[in-house]
Formats: structure tokens, C-alpha cells, sequence
């Protein structure tokens, strides 16, 4: 398994992460465990950062909460400098609590509630990112009704298809999300909104897809949105302040995974900025939204291998104590995963297995066919880069309490996610009289 961050074998033979034995954190925290190493969560974010200061262009880096939104993080993203996007009234909750600015926040999402719209306006947001034209009129009413004017972005699709997983590719023309700038529909909002009087239209936004590995696409949507700046400018007098151009940032999960380094990034969208609005009135600030590349990286999951089937002939399974109900991405996406036994480090490879989750389920596997030494029953496994859409996805199927999340840095282990408590998974529920009522059928 490839080490990132602060990761490292110790002198016991057991997998550190920010300074901590995994072996002291399983006995202190249990398992299943997401561990986050805050020292590269901190650097990535000062990567991008850095990189746009470099640039010499206005800009803003919004985290993109929907990766792995949790009190800490929002903290965490708020002390080094970032803006903040959500994507529901959840994350905006988890937001305000953590006492995120409410003017660094961006509210996206193809289908907000009046509810969330009342909620983000009132907390006073900074920007809402508008999906379409319910949205647009139900923004403009509700502004109206307080008396108030709110900054919009519009998003836009620039018919740029990522070279990635069909259901995370998002800037296409054929999409759930945004105006097409293709059909005319973008150009419609951009006068509908520059028209209203209670919204302030800042720009557009723009997302091409996720775990993208090449600058192409960027480049490309960068080019396709200074055009249809162009348009709207010449056509409706209408100048963008702010274009977004989102994230989708790769990361590595494994070997195969080939993705930039921060700035190489950054500097390929902002070098185009510059080469496409050249002619522009006055250069736009950049927003970016990067998430999984801020987090992916600095998580690491601990399970203890539980039980072990040998099929001669076809392959031999091992289970762990979680599964897909706190890593549901290889079900959903095929995703990819590197692992290694932490407590036994250094032990050399001697079996291929297949890592199956506990869940009454044929396609929980967390991993198909990964080189390990023999494996024991307890023994832990620990699973690579999933700081990003695990704890984010994780669910309570077949009534699995979801782990516990810590912070890992210079030796210090902080737990900032309790473990769920099997009083919390019947928390919400209500038992109605008249069932209590029904005769027995014994």
C-alpha cells in the first residue's frame, strides 16, 4: 500500500498515521475506524492556496463540503483560509454550528427547497449557485418578500464530457445539472437574472466531472465559458465579476491513478483564464471547489479481519468488521482500494484474498484480489484514501452503527465523530399505537 502524507511503518512494525499507532487506536477507538491525517489535509488545502496566490489572480477555494462534512473540517477549512460550499440544509447546519462565516458559504444543488432557500437567506449566505429557472424565480421571490438582494451564480454546462465514471461526469450537455449553454437556455438566465431586481449576478459556474487526471477538459471549459461571456456581454451588456469553474480534481487510489500535483492544476486553468479573457473587460475572480483532492489522500480506515473463507481453485475471502456501509463507493462506482495489514507491516506478501464487507450482500467487497501477508483472524486492515465520500456515504444498512472519525497529528489522536450508539439507531424511530394494539396471531 502506497504511504501518503505523515504515514510511515514504526520501529513495532505497525502503520502510523500523524504520529499515532493504529494498533493503540484501534484499542482506544475500535473498529471500524476513519482515521484523517490533519498535518495533509492542512498542506493540500495551503496547495491550492499557494498556487492561486501565485497566479496573480482574485480568487477563492471553497471546499467542497459534500466530500466529508463534519464540524472539525468545516473549522478546519475556515482556519486555513477557504471558502465553504454545500449542497443541502445539512451541511449548512453543520456549518453554522461549527461557526463557519455565513458570507464565505456557497449553496449548490439541482433541486433546494423553499425550506433550504429561507434557511441559507437568512443565515446570510454569501452566493446562491442557481440550477435553473425554478430556482432563479423562487430565489427572486423569496428576496423580494424580504426586502433583500442575494448574490447568484448561474450554473452552466459547456458540453465538456470528463474522462471519467459516467455518473460523476457532470459538465456534458446531456446532465441533471445547470443551464446548457449549447441550446440557449444559459443565455436566457444570464438575462433573467441581470434583470431582477433582488438578485445580483455575480457569473457562472461551471463542473465538468470528478477524479479527473488531465488538464484538457478544464482548459477546454474555460475557453467555451469566456466565449459565452463574450456573448452575453455584447448581447445584453452583462460582465461576470466570478467564474467558477468548480472541481473534480484526480487523486491517487492506486497504482493505475496518475493525477497532477496541485499547482500543475491551478496553473493550467489560470493560464487559460488569462489567454481567454484577454479581451475581457477585466480579468473575473476564480473560484474552485475542490474536495475529494483535499481529503481523499489524508484518510486511511482501520477494520479487524473477522472471518475467512478459502474456495480452492477460485479465491479466498476474508471479512471485515465494516464494509459497505461505511465505504459504499467500490458497489456504486467499481472503485479501487489499497491495503495492508497495520499491524504486521512489515511481514512479507504470501496470499492473494478478496475483502469482503459483513453486510448480507453478494456485492459487498471492499477490494478484489489484494496481495497480503497470511491473514489472521484479528488483524487489522487498513484501507487507503478514504477521506472522501466514505464517512460522507456511509448508511446503517442491516442496522450497522456508523465509526467513529479521528483527527491524527504530531502524536495527538482527537476524536471529532463519536462512535453511533445502537440507542442512536432507534432514536428517530416510533412505534404507532394502534400497532402495539393488534391482536397477537399466536
Amino acid at each position: 500500500m502506497y504511504l501518503h502524507g505523515t504515514s510511515k511503518i514504526n520501529a513495532k512494525g505497525h502503520l502510523e498515521i500523524g504520529g499515532c499507532d493504529t494498533v493503540e487506536l484501534k484499542q482506544q477507538f475500535g473498529t471500524p475506524l476513519y482515521i484523517v491525517d490533519e498535518a495533509l489535509v492542512r498542506q493540500r488545502c495551503r496547495e491550492y492556496m499557494d498556487a492561486f496566490r501565485a497566479s496573480g489572480l482574485s480568487f477563492q477555494v471553497a471546499y467542497a463540503s459534500k466530500a466529508f462534512c463534519v464540524m472539525a473540517m468545516c473549522r478546519l477549512a475556515e482556519e486555513e483560509g477557504l471558502s465553504l460550499d454545500v449542497v443541502s440544509e445539512g451541511e449548512l447546519f453543520t456549518a453554522l454550528q461549527a461557526g463557519f462565516p455565513a458570507q464565505r458559504i456557497h449553496f449548490h444543488g439541482n433541486n433546494k427547497t423553499l425550506d433550504e432557500l429561507e434557511m441559507a437567506m437568512s443565515a446570510g449566505i454569501g452566493c446562491f449557485v442557481a440550477d435553473n429557472f425554478t430556482e432563479l424565480h423562487m430565489l427572486q421571490a423569496l428576496a423580494a418578500e424580504k426586502g433583500t438582494k442575494v448574490n447568484v451564480l448561474l450554473r452552466v454546462t459547456p458540453g465538456v464530457e470528463a474522462h471519467t465514471h459516467e455518473y460523476i461526469s457532470t459538465g456534458q450537455t446531456d446532465s441533471k445539472f445547470g443551464f446548457d449553454i449549447g441550446n440557449g437556455s444559459a443565455s436566457e438566465a444570464v438575462e433573467l437574472a441581470s434583470r431582477s431586481l433582488n438578485l445580483n449576478l455575480l457569473g457562472v459556474h461551471s463542473h465538468i466531472g470528478s477524479q479527473i487526471f488531465e488538464t484538457e477538459g478544464f482548459q477546454l471549459a474555460v475557453e467555451r465559458v469566456a466565449a459565452f461571456a463574450m456573448q452575453v456581454k455584447e448581447k445584453l451588456n452583462v460582465v461576470f465579476k466570478v467564474v467558477n469553474l468548480g472541481g473534480g480534481f484526480g487523486i491517487r487510489y492506486t497504482e493505475e491513478d496518475t493525477p497532477l500535483k496541485v499547482a500543475d492544476y491551478v496553473r493550467a486553468i489560470t493560464d487559460a483564464v488569462k489567454e481567454h479573457f484577454s479581451d475581457y473587460p477585466e480579468l473575473p475572480e476564480i473560484w474552485v471547489e475542490p474536495g475529494r483532492s483535499i481529503v481523499g489522500d489524508a484518510g486511511t480506515t482501520l477494520y479487524t479481519v473477522g472471518t475467512s473463507k478459502d474456495i480452492p481453485g477460485v479465491r479466498k475471502y476474508v471479512a471485515v468488521d465494516g464494509g459497505m456501509t461505511d465505504n459504499p463507493r467500490p458497489a456504486l462506482y467499481d472503485s479501487k482500494y489499497e491495503a495492508m495489514l497495520a499491524n504486521r507491516a512489515h511481514d512479507e506478501n504470501e496470499e492473494t484474498v478478496s475483502i469482503a464487507g459483513k453486510c448480507c450482500e453478494s456485492g459487498d467487497m471492499l477490494i478484489w484480489d489484494v496481495e497480503l501477508p497470511k491473514v489472521n483472524s484479528g488483524d487489522l486492515l487498513a484501507v487507503a484514501c478514504t477521506g472522501a465520500y466514505n464517512y460522507a456515504m456511509a448508511s446503517n444498512y442491516n442496522r450497522i452503527r456508523r465509526p467513529a472519525v479521528v483527527f491524527a497529528q504530531d502524536g495527538h489522536s482527537d476524536l471529532v465523530v463519536k462512535r453511533e450508539s445502537l440507542q442512536d439507531l432507534i432514536a428517530c424511530d416510533v412505534i404507532p399505537e394502534r400497532i402495539s394494539k393488534q391482536p397477537s396471531l399466536k
